[in-house]
């Protein structure tokens, strides 16, 4: 117990508070403490029902059944290590950069699920989060099913086509692109490509709550291109997660 809270306390902040309120809520409606049903986004009862929490637990909650458990765990090693990668690589010393990105995402992950009637947003935060680390780290080398490797720039779209033929889904984590697209543009491409202002700068207040830890003065740029690393991920049964 004590090794595993050591290294609960080393997950960073934003990383650690997200994976706990998934994995602790879809626990809950799994055994029945709470009923699902008031977790889903819905527009209906949000609206007349004034059920204004609905958005934010349908970002933590996951229904769990036998045909998604292992969907679930996937998505829970991916918010994992691609958040904690974003939050001390790139986000690191800037908690409120960090915890503003996941706002807007969350933000765009609820307007696209009252729009297209989608009451779960896990699958699209997840990817959102998952494309920008993929943006930002395109040269390096990520690994998937049968020894098949290429980079990270197309991890993304593979998870998306893997999805498609496997359970005819895909829609959901083509959003997850399109909104992590949308937040790398004004974050990184935008100001530098175009030489615009940084769009997603976060206000003074959350600076005050989440204080900078460290000066980043290229914050804002995608790192130079480097050779790539080799580094990726398996995902199967019967296969381990993690990194080679």
């Amino acid at each position: 117990m004590s090794e595993f809270r050591d290294w609960y306390y080393r997950v960073p902040f934003f990383t650690r508070h997200w994976l706990t309120w998934t994995i602790v809520l879809s626990l809950f409606a799994k055994f029945g403490f709470i009923d699902g049903f008031y977790l889903r986004l819905y527009l209906g009862p949000f609206i007349s029902q004034f059920h204004i929490w609905r958005p934010i637990t349908a970002l933590f909650y996951y229904p769990i059944t036998p045909n998604t458990g292992f969907h679930f765990m996937v998505n829970c090693y991916f918010l994992y290590s691609y958040s904690e990668r974003l939050e001390t690589g790139m986000f690191g010393g800037k908690p409120a950069d960090y915890c503003y990105m996941l706002v807007f995402n969350w933000a765009c992950c609820v307007l696209t699920g009252f729009l297209l009637e989608l009451p779960i947003l896990m699958d699209q935060m997840v990817m959102s989060v998952l494309y920008v680390w993929c943006q930002l780290n395109k040269d390096v080398v990520v690994s998937f099913w049968f020894g098949s490797r290429f980079r990270a720039m197309y991890l993304p779209w593979v998870l998306m086509i893997f999805n498609l033929i496997i359970s005819g889904g895909g829609l959901m984590e083509f959003i997850g692109i399109l909104v992590g697209h949308l937040a790398f543009f004004l974050l990184f491409k935008y100001p530098q490509e175009f030489g615009g202002p940084a769009l997603l700068t976060p206000p003074s207040f959350l600076k005050q709550w989440f204080p900078d830890t460290r000066q980043m003065g290229s914050f804002g740029l995608p790192p130079e291109s480097r050779n790539p690393v080799r580094t990726g991920h398996t995902w199967g049964r019967g296969h381990t997660l993690g990194r080679n």
